[in-house]
Protein backbone atom coordinates (compact mmCIF):
# COMPACT_ATOMS: atom_id res chain seq x y z
CA UNK A 1 0.00 0.00 0.00
CA UNK A 2 2.44 2.15 -1.28
CA UNK A 3 0.41 5.72 -2.72
CA UNK A 4 -1.54 7.85 -1.48
CA UNK A 5 -4.89 6.56 -0.57
CA UNK A 6 -7.16 7.08 -3.74
CA UNK A 7 -9.55 9.90 -3.59
CA UNK A 8 -12.48 7.56 -4.36
CA UNK A 9 -11.50 4.96 -1.84
CA UNK A 10 -14.47 3.33 0.25
CA UNK A 11 -13.97 2.66 4.03
CA UNK A 12 -13.54 -1.07 4.63
CA UNK A 13 -16.81 -2.69 5.80
CA UNK A 14 -17.75 -4.68 9.42
CA UNK A 15 -17.33 -7.84 8.44
CA UNK A 16 -18.39 -10.65 10.82
CA UNK A 17 -16.58 -14.22 10.80
CA UNK A 18 -17.42 -16.58 8.71
CA UNK A 19 -18.20 -20.16 9.98
CA UNK A 20 -15.24 -22.51 8.99
CA UNK A 21 -13.15 -20.30 7.66
CA UNK A 22 -9.77 -19.33 9.81
CA UNK A 23 -7.57 -16.71 8.36
CA UNK A 24 -4.02 -15.45 9.48
CA UNK A 25 -1.68 -13.33 8.25
CA UNK A 26 2.74 -13.54 8.16
CA UNK A 27 5.54 -11.77 6.84
CA UNK A 28 7.21 -13.91 3.87
CA UNK A 29 9.46 -10.83 2.99
CA UNK A 30 9.28 -11.52 -0.51
CA UNK A 31 9.73 -7.70 -0.88
CA UNK A 32 11.91 -5.57 1.44
CA UNK A 33 8.33 -3.64 2.69
CA UNK A 34 8.46 -4.46 6.20
CA UNK A 35 4.94 -5.58 6.26
CA UNK A 36 3.12 -8.72 6.35
CA UNK A 37 2.55 -10.49 2.35
CA UNK A 38 1.33 -14.20 3.43
CA UNK A 39 -2.51 -15.04 3.51
CA UNK A 40 -3.25 -17.88 4.78
CA UNK A 41 -6.94 -18.95 5.60
CA UNK A 42 -8.23 -22.26 6.82
CA UNK A 43 -11.02 -23.90 5.59
CA UNK A 44 -13.45 -26.53 7.17
CA UNK A 45 -13.54 -30.14 5.72
CA UNK A 46 -16.08 -30.48 2.97
CA UNK A 47 -15.69 -26.51 1.50
CA UNK A 48 -17.20 -26.60 -1.71
CA UNK A 49 -15.00 -24.28 -4.05
CA UNK A 50 -15.47 -22.27 -7.43
CA UNK A 51 -13.57 -20.15 -9.54
CA UNK A 52 -13.42 -18.37 -12.29
CA UNK A 53 -9.52 -17.18 -14.14
CA UNK A 54 -7.67 -14.97 -16.17
CA UNK A 55 -7.39 -15.50 -19.76
CA UNK A 56 -3.82 -14.65 -19.89
CA UNK A 57 -2.05 -17.03 -22.33
CA UNK A 58 1.04 -16.89 -20.24
CA UNK A 59 -0.94 -17.03 -16.95
CA UNK A 60 1.74 -18.36 -14.06
CA UNK A 61 1.56 -21.81 -12.75
CA UNK A 62 -0.88 -20.47 -9.63
CA UNK A 63 -3.67 -19.99 -12.28
CA UNK A 64 -2.76 -23.36 -14.18
CA UNK A 65 -2.99 -25.07 -11.18
CA UNK A 66 -5.87 -23.72 -9.44
CA UNK A 67 -8.01 -23.76 -12.83
CA UNK A 68 -6.84 -27.51 -12.85
CA UNK A 69 -7.81 -27.97 -9.41
CA UNK A 70 -11.03 -26.19 -8.81
CA UNK A 71 -12.68 -28.76 -11.03
CA UNK A 72 -12.82 -31.42 -7.95
CA UNK A 73 -14.85 -29.04 -6.21
CA UNK A 74 -13.08 -28.67 -2.07
CA UNK A 75 -11.08 -26.76 -1.10
CA UNK A 76 -9.06 -26.89 2.47
CA UNK A 77 -6.27 -24.20 2.45
CA UNK A 78 -5.75 -20.90 -0.03
CA UNK A 79 -2.63 -19.49 0.27
CA UNK A 80 -1.80 -15.46 -1.41
CA UNK A 81 1.86 -14.65 -1.48
CA UNK A 82 1.97 -10.84 -2.32
CA UNK A 83 5.29 -8.99 -3.70
CA UNK A 84 5.87 -11.62 -6.53
CA UNK A 85 3.76 -12.73 -9.19
CA UNK A 86 5.60 -15.84 -10.03
CA UNK A 87 4.55 -15.62 -13.23
CA UNK A 88 6.96 -16.18 -16.56
CA UNK A 89 8.63 -18.47 -14.30
CA UNK A 90 8.96 -22.28 -15.92
CA UNK A 91 9.39 -24.84 -13.78
CA UNK A 92 10.78 -23.28 -11.06
CA UNK A 93 7.38 -20.97 -10.56
CA UNK A 94 5.91 -24.08 -10.86
CA UNK A 95 7.74 -25.84 -8.23
CA UNK A 96 7.86 -22.84 -5.66
CA UNK A 97 3.83 -23.51 -5.79
CA UNK A 98 3.88 -27.56 -5.82
CA UNK A 99 6.16 -26.99 -2.34
CA UNK A 100 3.74 -24.63 -1.11
CA UNK A 101 0.79 -27.16 -1.61
CA UNK A 102 2.48 -30.14 -0.13
CA UNK A 103 3.74 -28.57 2.73
CA UNK A 104 0.10 -27.04 3.97
CA UNK A 105 -1.82 -29.98 2.60
CA UNK A 106 0.64 -31.91 4.95
CA UNK A 107 0.09 -30.06 8.17
CA UNK A 108 -3.74 -30.16 7.18
CA UNK A 109 -3.62 -33.94 6.34
CA UNK A 110 -5.49 -33.16 2.72
CA UNK A 111 -5.08 -33.87 -0.84
CA UNK A 112 -2.67 -31.55 -2.37
CA UNK A 113 -5.30 -30.10 -4.99
CA UNK A 114 -7.45 -29.18 -2.49
CA UNK A 115 -4.70 -26.00 -1.39
CA UNK A 116 -5.02 -23.42 -3.85
CA UNK A 117 -2.45 -20.67 -4.04
CA UNK A 118 -2.51 -16.86 -5.75
CA UNK A 119 0.58 -14.71 -5.83
CA UNK A 120 0.52 -11.27 -7.12
CA UNK A 121 3.46 -8.61 -7.98
CA UNK A 122 6.33 -8.26 -10.35
CA UNK A 123 6.26 -10.75 -12.76
CA UNK A 124 9.33 -12.87 -14.34
CA UNK A 125 10.98 -13.35 -10.69
CA UNK A 126 10.85 -17.42 -9.19
CA UNK A 127 9.00 -17.28 -6.01
CA UNK A 128 11.51 -18.12 -3.88
CA UNK A 129 11.04 -21.11 -1.64
CA UNK A 130 12.44 -20.68 1.44
CA UNK A 131 11.02 -17.63 2.22
CA UNK A 132 7.18 -19.26 1.01
CA UNK A 133 8.09 -22.26 3.63
CA UNK A 134 9.23 -19.89 6.46
CA UNK A 135 6.38 -17.53 5.53
CA UNK A 136 3.87 -20.34 5.78
CA UNK A 137 5.62 -21.87 9.19
CA UNK A 138 4.73 -18.74 10.60
CA UNK A 139 1.08 -18.27 9.01
CA UNK A 140 0.42 -21.64 10.56
CA UNK A 141 0.90 -20.94 13.92
CA UNK A 142 0.07 -17.12 13.76
CA UNK A 143 -3.30 -15.65 15.89
CA UNK A 144 -6.43 -15.88 13.63
CA UNK A 145 -7.31 -12.41 12.19
CA UNK A 146 -9.56 -9.58 11.02
CA UNK A 147 -11.02 -9.66 7.37
CA UNK A 148 -9.41 -6.15 6.83
CA UNK A 149 -5.28 -7.65 8.06
CA UNK A 150 -6.05 -9.98 5.50
CA UNK A 151 -7.35 -7.63 2.78
CA UNK A 152 -4.07 -5.50 3.60
CA UNK A 153 -1.80 -8.49 3.45
CA UNK A 154 -2.83 -9.17 -0.62
CA UNK A 155 -2.30 -5.93 -1.63
CA UNK A 156 0.50 -4.52 -4.07
CA UNK A 157 -0.08 -1.32 -5.43
CA UNK A 158 -3.86 -0.95 -3.69
CA UNK A 159 -4.08 2.21 -1.61
CA UNK A 160 -6.87 0.39 0.53
CA UNK A 161 -8.06 -2.53 1.78
CA UNK A 162 -11.10 -3.62 0.14
CA UNK A 163 -14.01 -5.68 1.70
CA UNK A 164 -17.44 -6.60 0.64
CA UNK A 165 -20.70 -8.25 2.86
CA UNK A 166 -24.13 -9.43 1.86
CA UNK A 167 -26.55 -11.84 3.44
CA UNK A 168 -29.24 -13.95 2.05
CA UNK A 169 -32.04 -16.06 3.63
CA UNK A 170 -32.09 -19.39 2.35
CA UNK A 171 -34.40 -21.92 3.59
CA UNK A 172 -34.91 -20.02 6.75
CA UNK A 173 -31.58 -19.98 7.69
CA UNK A 174 -29.35 -16.35 7.33
CA UNK A 175 -26.23 -17.43 5.26
CA UNK A 176 -23.12 -14.78 5.06
CA UNK A 177 -21.23 -13.98 2.48
CA UNK A 178 -17.01 -12.03 3.14
CA UNK A 179 -14.95 -11.37 0.62
CA UNK A 180 -11.83 -9.49 0.18
CA UNK A 181 -10.33 -8.27 -3.11
CA UNK A 182 -6.66 -6.53 -4.19
CA UNK A 183 -6.11 -4.71 -7.94
CA UNK A 184 -5.65 -1.44 -8.68
CA UNK A 185 -3.49 -1.54 -12.67
CA UNK A 186 -3.29 -4.18 -15.23
CA UNK A 187 -7.38 -4.61 -15.01
CA UNK A 188 -9.33 -5.72 -17.88
CA UNK A 189 -11.40 -8.68 -18.98
CA UNK A 190 -11.31 -11.29 -18.74
CA UNK A 191 -10.76 -11.45 -15.95
CA UNK A 192 -10.97 -7.99 -14.81
CA UNK A 193 -9.92 -8.57 -10.68
CA UNK A 194 -6.53 -9.68 -9.84
CA UNK A 195 -7.20 -11.47 -7.33
CA UNK A 196 -10.27 -11.95 -5.01
CA UNK A 197 -12.17 -14.27 -3.05
CA UNK A 198 -15.37 -14.75 -1.59
CA UNK A 199 -16.31 -17.13 1.87
CA UNK A 200 -19.90 -18.18 2.85
CA UNK A 201 -21.26 -20.12 5.47
CA UNK A 202 -23.94 -21.63 2.54
CA UNK A 203 -24.23 -25.34 1.77
CA UNK A 204 -23.88 -25.27 -1.56
CA UNK A 205 -23.10 -27.75 -4.12
CA UNK A 206 -19.87 -26.95 -6.14
CA UNK A 207 -21.10 -27.62 -9.36
CA UNK A 208 -23.78 -24.89 -8.73
CA UNK A 209 -21.62 -22.56 -6.82
CA UNK A 210 -19.56 -22.41 -9.96
CA UNK A 211 -22.49 -21.78 -12.24
CA UNK A 212 -23.52 -19.17 -10.26
CA UNK A 213 -20.23 -17.19 -10.16
CA UNK A 214 -19.43 -17.61 -13.62
CA UNK A 215 -23.07 -15.60 -14.63
CA UNK A 216 -22.33 -12.68 -11.38
CA UNK A 217 -18.35 -12.45 -12.89
CA UNK A 218 -19.78 -11.91 -16.57
CA UNK A 219 -22.27 -8.97 -15.42
CA UNK A 220 -19.49 -7.37 -12.71
CA UNK A 221 -15.58 -8.40 -13.02
CA UNK A 222 -15.68 -8.77 -17.06
CA UNK A 223 -17.44 -5.32 -17.20
CA UNK A 224 -14.22 -3.43 -15.51
CA UNK A 225 -11.25 -1.96 -16.96
CA UNK A 226 -8.33 0.07 -15.35
CA UNK A 227 -6.25 0.64 -18.09
CA UNK A 228 -7.28 -2.67 -20.96
CA UNK A 229 -4.47 -4.80 -19.81
CA UNK A 230 -4.98 -8.44 -18.09
CA UNK A 231 -3.45 -9.51 -15.67
CA UNK A 232 -1.37 -12.98 -16.05
CA UNK A 233 -2.82 -13.63 -12.84
CA UNK A 234 -6.31 -13.03 -12.46
CA UNK A 235 -8.16 -15.34 -10.13
CA UNK A 236 -11.80 -15.46 -8.31
CA UNK A 237 -12.16 -17.73 -6.04
CA UNK A 238 -15.54 -18.91 -3.97
CA UNK A 239 -15.42 -20.91 -0.79
CA UNK A 240 -18.71 -22.22 0.77
CA UNK A 241 -18.02 -24.29 3.95
CA UNK A 242 -21.77 -25.20 4.41
CA UNK A 243 -22.02 -24.08 8.36
CA UNK A 244 -25.17 -22.37 8.07
CA UNK A 245 -27.15 -25.43 8.29
CA UNK A 246 -29.36 -24.62 5.33
CA UNK A 247 -30.36 -27.80 2.96
CA UNK A 248 -28.05 -27.66 0.62
CA UNK A 249 -28.61 -25.84 -2.87
CA UNK A 250 -27.75 -27.88 -6.05
CA UNK A 251 -29.81 -26.46 -8.76
CA UNK A 252 -31.75 -22.86 -10.00
CA UNK A 253 -35.33 -24.21 -8.35
CA UNK A 254 -33.75 -24.90 -5.01
CA UNK A 255 -35.19 -23.20 -1.82
CA UNK A 256 -33.48 -19.73 -1.61
CA UNK A 257 -31.28 -20.30 -4.85
CA UNK A 258 -32.30 -16.96 -6.08
CA UNK A 259 -31.36 -15.45 -2.73
CA UNK A 260 -28.12 -16.66 -2.99
CA UNK A 261 -27.49 -16.22 -6.15
CA UNK A 262 -28.62 -12.46 -6.12
CA UNK A 263 -26.10 -12.07 -2.73
CA UNK A 264 -23.16 -13.89 -4.91
CA UNK A 265 -23.65 -11.28 -7.54
CA UNK A 266 -24.03 -8.29 -5.40
CA UNK A 267 -20.33 -9.20 -3.37
CA UNK A 268 -18.70 -9.54 -6.70
CA UNK A 269 -20.39 -6.23 -7.76
CA UNK A 270 -19.26 -4.42 -4.49
CA UNK A 271 -15.53 -5.75 -5.36
CA UNK A 272 -15.50 -5.07 -9.12
CA UNK A 273 -16.49 -1.22 -8.14
CA UNK A 274 -13.84 -1.15 -5.58
CA UNK A 275 -11.44 -2.12 -7.86
CA UNK A 276 -12.34 0.66 -10.56
CA UNK A 277 -12.19 2.95 -7.33
CA UNK A 278 -8.51 2.26 -6.60
CA UNK A 279 -7.65 2.39 -10.36
CA UNK A 280 -3.90 3.81 -10.47
CA UNK A 281 -3.86 7.68 -10.76
CA UNK A 282 -7.96 7.45 -10.56
CA UNK A 283 -9.89 10.41 -9.55
CA UNK A 284 -13.20 9.55 -11.50
CA UNK A 285 -15.38 6.99 -11.31
CA UNK A 286 -17.05 6.45 -14.53
CA UNK A 287 -20.17 4.50 -15.17
CA UNK A 288 -20.62 3.36 -19.10
CA UNK A 289 -24.03 2.64 -19.78
CA UNK A 290 -24.75 1.23 -23.22
CA UNK A 291 -28.51 0.66 -24.43
CA UNK A 292 -30.38 -0.37 -27.98
CA UNK A 293 -27.31 -2.73 -28.85
CA UNK A 294 -28.13 -5.52 -31.04
CA UNK A 295 -27.74 -8.09 -27.57
CA UNK A 296 -26.27 -7.62 -23.96
CA UNK A 297 -22.66 -9.80 -25.14
CA UNK A 298 -22.93 -6.14 -27.74
CA UNK A 299 -23.32 -3.59 -25.71
CA UNK A 300 -20.92 -4.53 -23.23
CA UNK A 301 -18.08 -4.58 -25.67
CA UNK A 302 -19.36 -1.21 -26.83
CA UNK A 303 -19.05 0.04 -23.34
CA UNK A 304 -15.70 -1.61 -23.11
CA UNK A 305 -14.31 -0.16 -26.75
CA UNK A 306 -15.27 3.32 -24.55
CA UNK A 307 -13.84 3.04 -21.15
CA UNK A 308 -10.92 1.74 -22.42
CA UNK A 309 -9.93 4.82 -25.08
CA UNK A 310 -7.23 6.95 -23.40
CA UNK A 311 -9.26 9.83 -25.09
CA UNK A 312 -12.16 9.19 -23.67
CA UNK A 313 -10.62 8.67 -20.23
CA UNK A 314 -8.63 11.84 -20.44
CA UNK A 315 -11.31 14.07 -21.29
CA UNK A 316 -13.19 12.69 -18.41
CA UNK A 317 -9.95 13.31 -16.38
CA UNK A 318 -9.81 16.74 -17.59
CA UNK A 319 -13.44 17.02 -17.42
CA UNK A 320 -13.67 17.67 -21.03
CA UNK A 321 -17.71 17.11 -22.25
CA UNK A 322 -15.88 15.85 -25.32
CA UNK A 323 -18.89 13.68 -27.11
CA UNK A 324 -17.27 13.35 -30.60
CA UNK A 325 -14.44 11.21 -28.56
CA UNK A 326 -17.71 8.41 -27.24
CA UNK A 327 -18.48 8.56 -31.14
CA UNK A 328 -15.17 7.07 -31.94
CA UNK A 329 -14.51 4.67 -29.42
CA UNK A 330 -18.79 3.21 -30.26
CA UNK A 331 -17.17 3.11 -34.29
CA UNK A 332 -14.12 1.29 -33.48
CA UNK A 333 -15.74 -1.35 -31.15
CA UNK A 334 -16.12 -3.98 -34.41
CA UNK A 335 -20.30 -4.38 -33.17
CA UNK A 336 -22.95 -2.99 -35.00
CA UNK A 337 -23.89 0.52 -34.72
CA UNK A 338 -25.40 3.17 -37.18
CA UNK A 339 -24.04 6.61 -36.69
CA UNK A 340 -27.46 8.12 -37.62
CA UNK A 341 -29.18 6.41 -34.78
CA UNK A 342 -26.45 7.37 -32.03
CA UNK A 343 -27.11 8.95 -28.85
CA UNK A 344 -24.97 10.03 -26.50
CA UNK A 345 -24.90 11.72 -22.84
CA UNK A 346 -23.38 12.75 -19.94
CA UNK A 347 -24.86 12.61 -15.94
CA UNK A 348 -28.46 12.04 -17.23
CA UNK A 349 -28.25 15.07 -20.01
CA UNK A 350 -28.31 13.99 -23.95
CA UNK A 351 -25.68 16.00 -25.72
CA UNK A 352 -26.57 14.17 -29.08
CA UNK A 353 -29.65 12.36 -30.32
CA UNK A 354 -30.38 10.09 -33.51
CA UNK A 355 -26.75 11.09 -34.63
CA UNK A 356 -27.33 14.98 -34.44
CA UNK A 357 -26.31 17.12 -31.39
CA UNK A 358 -29.02 18.45 -29.80
CA UNK A 359 -30.10 22.01 -31.20
CA UNK A 360 -30.64 23.33 -27.06
CA UNK A 361 -28.00 21.16 -26.19
CA UNK A 362 -27.33 23.05 -22.64
CA UNK A 363 -23.80 22.13 -21.56
CA UNK A 364 -24.02 23.56 -18.34
CA UNK A 365 -25.38 20.89 -16.76
CA UNK A 366 -22.89 18.00 -18.35
CA UNK A 367 -19.90 20.51 -17.07
CA UNK A 368 -20.82 20.45 -12.85
CA UNK A 369 -21.81 16.73 -13.51
CA UNK A 370 -18.13 16.26 -14.92
CA UNK A 371 -16.50 18.36 -11.98
CA UNK A 372 -18.06 15.12 -9.63
CA UNK A 373 -16.37 12.10 -8.70
CA UNK A 374 -18.82 9.86 -10.11
CA UNK A 375 -19.46 9.93 -13.61
CA UNK A 376 -22.16 8.03 -15.68
CA UNK A 377 -22.18 8.29 -19.60
CA UNK A 378 -25.33 6.76 -21.35
CA UNK A 379 -24.80 5.70 -25.12
CA UNK A 380 -28.31 4.34 -26.72
CA UNK A 381 -26.96 2.74 -29.97
CA UNK A 382 -30.98 2.88 -31.45
CA UNK A 383 -30.64 -0.79 -32.66
CA UNK A 384 -32.20 -3.39 -30.38
CA UNK A 385 -32.65 -4.65 -26.43
CA UNK A 386 -29.58 -5.44 -25.69
CA UNK A 387 -27.97 -3.31 -22.68
CA UNK A 388 -24.64 -3.59 -20.33
CA UNK A 389 -22.83 -0.94 -17.41
CA UNK A 390 -19.52 -1.07 -17.60
CA UNK A 391 -16.89 0.32 -14.77
CA UNK A 392 -13.54 2.65 -15.05
CA UNK A 393 -12.06 5.50 -13.93
CA UNK A 394 -10.34 8.55 -15.09
CA UNK A 395 -6.62 8.29 -17.35
CA UNK A 396 -3.67 11.06 -15.09
CA UNK A 397 -0.48 11.59 -14.65
CA UNK A 398 -0.97 9.50 -11.63
CA UNK A 399 -1.39 6.31 -13.48
CA UNK A 400 2.33 7.00 -15.56
CA UNK A 401 3.96 7.84 -12.43
CA UNK A 402 2.58 4.56 -10.14
CA UNK A 403 3.56 2.47 -13.45
CA UNK A 404 7.25 4.35 -14.48
CA UNK A 405 8.85 3.01 -11.49
CA UNK A 406 6.61 -0.15 -10.07
CA UNK A 407 9.72 -2.23 -9.87
CA UNK A 408 11.68 0.40 -8.28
Amino acid sequence: MSHAVSPLARPFPAMPAIAGVTPRVARAGYKDWGRCDLTYVELAEGTAVAGVFTRNVCCSSEVELGRANVNQGRARALVVNAGNSNAFTGYRGREAVEAIMAQVAGTLGCAQDQVFVSSTGVIGVPLPKDKAEAGIKAALSAEPCGWEDAANTIGTTDTFAKGAYAEAVVGGKTVKLAAIIKGSGMIAPDMATMLGYIFTDCAIAPGYLQELLSAANQRTFSCITVDSDTSTSDTVLAFATGKAGNQQINCEGCPGADAFAAALEDVCRQLAHLVVRDGEGAQKFIAVSVTGAVSDESARKVGLAIANSPLVKTAIAGEDANWGRVVMAVGKAGEPADRDKLSIGFGGTWAARDGQPLADYDEAPVAAHLKGQDITIEVDLGLGEGRATVWTCDLTHGYISINADYRS
